[in-house]
């Protein structure tokens, strides 16, 4: 019996698949995609014949059914989702139905769409000296969050975040983080769409970036990231300072 691939897709740039990902996708002969994440260009890897499901409108147990159909008759089966399959990305379920079943499966890495964000803004989310920490979350909605990991109380921690799944209340995300202690002035950008061809990016401060997001009509698949790292303020690290020596390099 064949094993099932959890594949991560990228951010959104089909050339940010990585390679081991585009190699089971081009082999693969069932394919059921996150159909209103992943950008439908990656499926132009996949070969002739191959039986495409976009799992949008599915249920769980319909996508396991697949699933097992596949594994039962030794097909390559590719499940594939957006950015990396680790984070948000709902895999847990699905291989514990799996497991049910006695069918193996392996989760193969992607690139996610905080990573591609970073890259659409050329930053870095740990500054020495400013930031050295990432606090990756999302806002309660309906689907809830645990009470310990608020972002009101994540904020005064007041590192750098990657805010998923919120923007469409971007107003309650940012009440939260100004409760939680983050000044008015810490900058915010929003990234929709990162390395799609219609990305857009929007900067701002807590006191101004809903104005701006609203404006700029955003409601939906983009992150929010929020931090000192985003401003002027930076420091050199340690790490190529000639003054400073460590196992492969001697100091001055």
């Amino acid at each position: 019996m064949e094993k099932i691939y959890f594949v991560g897709a990228g951010p959104g740039d089909k050339d940010l698949i990585t390679l081991k990902g585009y190699k089971l996708l081009s082999q693969a002969d069932i394919v059921i995609y996150a159909g209103s994440l992943v950008n439908p260009d990656l499926l132009d890897y996949c070969k002739s014949g191959a039986r495409l499901y976009d799992s949008a409108g599915m249920n769980l147990e319909e996508i396991i059914d697949l699933m097992r159909e596949g594994a039962e008759k030794d097909l390559l089966v590719v499940r594939l989702q957006t950015g990396d399959i680790s984070i948000y990305g709902s895999i847990r379920e699905q291989a514990e139905e799996l497991k049910k079943l006695n069918i193996g499966y392996e989760s193969v890495p992607g690139v996610s769409s905080f990573l591609g964000a970073a890259g659409a803004l050329g930053i870095e989310y740990t500054v020495p000296e400013v930031s050295q920490s990432l606090i990756i979350t999302r806002i309660e909605g309906r689907t809830p969050v645990p009470k310990l990991e608020s972002l009101k109380s994540f904020a005064s921690h007041q590192t750098s975040m990657a805010i998923f799944l919120s923007v469409q209340n971007i107003d309650g995300v940012v009440d939260q983080l100004l409760e939680g202690g983050y000044p008015a002035d810490t900058p915010v950008a929003v990234v929709y769409k990162a390395t799609w061809p219609d990305q857009d990016l929007v900067r701002g401060t807590l006191e101004d970036i809903a104005g701006k997001v609203k404006e700029a009509g955003i409601k939906k698949t983009a992150l929010i990231l929020v931090g000192r790292f985003l401003g002027h303020e930076y420091n050199y690290s340690k790490l190529y300072d000639k003054y400073f020596g460590h196992e492969y390099r001697d100091s001055i």
